[in-house]
């Protein structure tokens, strides 16, 4: 981005948005090239980015925890912009987009990119690019919990889940971060690409921001399907939950299901979405995640005590899963836990038995 002109980032504002990465991206644009100056020589620097609050309307939104927003500038009256950012979208993520719902938006996100923008989503807010059909035979990401129901409904899209930043499509002007707070990295990238990386790194360190160099796989739940409405497949999915550690568990479950063996695995399968081995080894590890960061138990220890008798091949399956070690997600998650336990008051209200898992 040459000349003077400071490069223009549209932050779009919807009712699905949370304030908090709106916002969060808002304050690091405006961050670059002002803080850093301040604090060093006590006088602010001009800004690098400019920053607005961009919505279809400027009529104030009330987003998520009844936070309200008020729209910077409408889209049609904000002209052409250098970047659009997509926060977070606050929707079920197995439910159809009813028609209509964000016409408007996929129509801005249309003319932007059709106008040479970039276009950049945090989170969730990949929906609406896949919406746009801009992702098809491309590379992408967005929170775990939203990647397979998005790929089902948009098969050409390539999902790097495991990526807590993907860049693609043409001239690499789609950015995409996954879930959570990796809305930081995202804002970071688009700093250092319109700013220069000295500028990012200033802004990172002015804010203590860690680059989320692991991606978002360890932080994300294996999942598990809710329960199942085949009669057959649910009653062993309550029986596994309890017996994940025994010897033979999918031999088990056949025996429970009453059914020969291919189709049961067929109707499992149909039913969950996973093969009945995976999904033995998805409720394993969440429980092997769970006393990693618990507990002092030796990795081996741990995977004996989920029903994997070589520790060997326990590791090898945790970290392809995982995406980190069995060591490293303890070194990780532990240490955050023990930091929690130590910090919270002990008349903190306990968990609830089971939450996590």
């Amino acid at each position: 981005m040459s000349g003077s002109r400071k490069p223009v980032v549209a932050i779009l504002a919807l009712p699905e948005t949370s304030a908090s990465v709106l916002y969060g991206m808002y304050d690091l644009f405006r961050s670059a090239g002002r803080d850093w100056d301040y604090v060093a020589s006590g006088t602010p620097g001009p800004g690098n980015v400019h920053a607005v609050v961009a919505a279809a309307t400027r009529a104030p939104l009330t987003v998520l925890n009844d936070v309200t927003i008020r729209p910077e500038s409408t889209f049609d009256d904000l002209g052409r912009v250098d970047v659009v950012c997509v926060p977070d979208l606050a929707v079920d993520p197995h439910a159809p987009i009813e028609d209509g719902r964000f016409a408007r938006e996929i129509d801005w996100l249309r003319r932007c990119h059709a106008d040479g923008a970039i276009l950049a989503s945090a989170c969730s807010g990949a929906l609406l690019f896949a919406e746009a059909g801009l992702l098809d035979g491309h590379d992408a990401t967005t929170h775990w919990a939203y990647a397979d129901a998005i790929v089902r409904r948009h098969p050409r899209i390539r999902m790097r889940t495991q990526n807590a930043l993907v860049v693609s499509g043409d001239e690499r002007r789609l950015v995409m971060a996954g879930g959570g707070a990796s809305w930081s990295d995202l804002a970071l990238y688009l700093i250092a690409r319109l700013a220069g990386i000295e500028c990012a790194m200033q802004t990172a360190r002015m804010n203590l921001i860690e680059w989320h160099a692991a991606g978002q796989q360890p932080f994300a739940r294996l999942a598990c399907p809710v329960q199942a409405d085949d009669g057959v497949v649910a009653r062993c999915q309550v029986w596994i939950a309890e017996h994940y550690d025994e010897p033979a568990p999918v031999a088990a479950m056949v025996r429970l299901g009453g059914l020969p063996e291919r189709t049961f695995k067929r109707r499992f399968q149909r039913a969950t979405g996973l093969t009945p081995l995976e999904y033995v080894h998805t409720l394993r590890l969440e429980e092997a995640k769970q006393m990693l960061e618990a507990g002092n138990e030796p990795v081996e220890a741990v995977a004996l005590a989920v029903g994997y008798a070589d520790a060997g091949f326990f590791a090898r399956l945790f970290r392809r899963k995982v995406g980190l070690s069995p060591v490293q997600y303890r070194r990780k998650f532990g240490a955050m836990r023990k930091a929690l336990v130590g910090e919270v008051p002990s008349t903190a209200a306990p968990a609830r038995a089971g939450a996590g898992r």
